[in-house]
C-alpha cells in the first residue's frame, strides 16, 4: 500500500543487518514513526504494547522476532526461550502461535549453526505469503461486493470495526483488502469506520483509507445500529484474531454487537481472514482465550492537545474498577460467510473443510 504515494509495507526486514523496522502504531494517526527492532525483547515489547497489532502482522513480527533472537546464539535453549517469550505476548491472536510453531518446526531439526539464516528465510516466507493471501482475499471479497444490492442510492456502503487493513498485516489487509479491490476496480464504495473503543483502532482504519483515497466516515461505536436500521449500510466486514473450527469468530470487542445488529436488519456480515487465523484444533468460541488488558486503556484518553502536543487525559478516576476485555466471540450463526485466500465459505466446520480438506481428521 501507499503512504503519501510511496509503496510501503508495515514491516521492513533487513536480513543483512539482522534487524527489522516497524511502524509504531501507537503514534498513529497523528504521527508516522518507524521503530528499529534489534533484540528479541524489543520484538516482544512491540507486540505486547501494540506497536504492531492485527493478527497476521503479529504473526509475521513474531517470526522475525524469533529470527532476531537467534542472531547471536541459536542453541536449543535459546530457541525455546525465544518461542516462550514471544508466545506469551498476546494470547488471543492464533497467528502468533501458528507462526512460532511453523518457525520451530523448521528450525529445531537443524544444527545450531544453520538456524539463524534459516530463521530469516522462513520469516520472509511467512511475510510474503501474508501479502499474497491478503491480495487473494481482496479478489474473493470483490466478487461478493459486486453482487450486493445498494440500499442508499448508487454508493456501496460498507461498515467495518477495528482495523483489519494493511496496518494489521504485512500488506493489503484482510477485511479492507476487498474494499481496496473494489475502489481500485471503480466501484463507488464508502466505508463507515467504527471508532473501536477503547484503543480507537478505527482511527488507524480512517488513516489508511485516506492514504488510499477511499471515501469514509468515522462513527462512534454506538452509531452502528441506527445506520443499519435506516438503510445506510449494505454490508459489514471485519477481520478476525482467531476462527474456531466450527466457524465461531474471535475479533476486537464490539464485533459481536455488530453481528447481532446485522442479523436484526438482514445485512450481510462477512469475516475475512487467512489460513493462519483458522484454528482447526479449537472446537468453538468458548475455547478461545480472551485477553484482558490494562484498565488504564479505558481510564486514559490519548490525543493531541490544543498546541498539537501528544497528551493523555483521565476520563475516569484512577480508583474506578474497569473491565477491559480486548476481544469477544461472534457465533458462527451470525456470520454470513468467511472470506479466505482460498475462497468464500459458510462459517461452519463443513464450510471450512470444504476449503481446507487437508485439515480433516480421521
Amino acid at each position: 500500500m501507499n503512504i503519501d504515494g510511496i509503496p510501503t509495507r508495515t514491516l521492513r526486514a533487513h536480513p543483512e543487518q539482522r534487524l527489522i523496522d516497524i511502524i509504531d502504531q501507537t503514534r498513529l494517526p497523528h504521527a508516522l514513526h518507524w521503530v528499529r527492532v534489534v533484540t528479541l525483547e524489543q520484538a516482544a515489547h512491540a507486540i505486547r504494547a501494540m506497536q504492531v497489532r492485527g493478527a497476521p502482522l503479529i504473526g509475521a513480527t513474531a517470526a522475525y522476532g524469533l529470527a532476531i533472537g537467534l542472531n547471536d546464539e541459536a542453541s536449543d535453549t535459546q530457541l525455546a526461550h525465544a518461542v516462550a517469550l514471544l508466545g506469551t505476548t498476546r494470547p488471543t491472536a492464533v497467528n502468533l502461535h501458528w507462526a512460532l510453531a511453523r518457525m520451530q518446526a523448521v528450525l529445531a531439526p537443524l544444527p545450531a549453526g544453520e538456524r539463524c539464516a534459516a530463521a530469516w528465510a522462513e520469516a520472509a516466507a511467512i511475510a510474503e505469503e501474508d501479502v499474497a493471501q491478503n491480495a487473494a482475499i481482496g479478489q474473493h471479497g470483490l466478487g461478493l461486493f459486486r453482487q450486493l444490492p445498494r440500499q442508499h442510492g448508487t454508493r456501496l456502503n460498507i461498515m467495518t470495526h477495528c482495523n483489519a487493513g494493511w496496518l494489521a498485516t504485512v500488506d493489503w489487509g484482510t477485511a479492507l483488502s476487498p474494499v481496496y479491490a473494489a475502489y481500485d476496480a471503480g466501484l463507488p464504495v464508502h466505508v463507515w469506520v467504527s471508532e473501536t473503543r477503547p484503543r480507537n483502532q478505527g482511527l488507524l482504519t480512517a488513516w489508511e483509507l485516506a492514504q488510499h483515497g477511499v471515501p469514509h466516515t468515522v462513527i462512534s461505536d454506538n452509531a452502528a445500529g441506527i445506520l443499519m436500521r435506516t438503510g445506510q449500510v449494505d454490508a459489514v466486514i471485519v477481520g478476525a484474531d482467531r476462527i474456531a473450527s466450527n466457524g465461531d469468530v474471535a475479533n476486537k470487542v464490539g464485533t459481536y454487537l455488530k453481528g447481532l445488529a446485522c442479523a436484526d436488519n438482514a445485512i450481510p456480515f462477512y469475516v475475512a481472514a487467512p489460513r493462519s487465523t483458522l484454528d482447526f484444533a479449537c472446537p468453538d468460541g468458548a475455547a478461545i482465550p480472551i485477553e484482558e488488558r490494562d484498565g488504564d486503556e479505558f481510564r486514559l484518553v490519548h490525543g493531541l492537545d490544543s498546541r498539537g502536543v501528544p497528551s493523555a487525559l483521565h476520563q475516569l478516576p484512577a480508583h474506578e474498577a474497569v473491565a477491559n476485555p480486548a476481544f469477544d466471540v461472534t457465533p458462527a450463526r451470525l456470520v454470513t460467510a468467511l472470506i479466505t485466500e482460498r475462497g468464500v465459505c459458510p462459517a461452519s466446520t463443513a464450510g471450512l473443510l470444504g476449503l481446507y480438506p487437508e485439515e480433516a481428521r480421521a
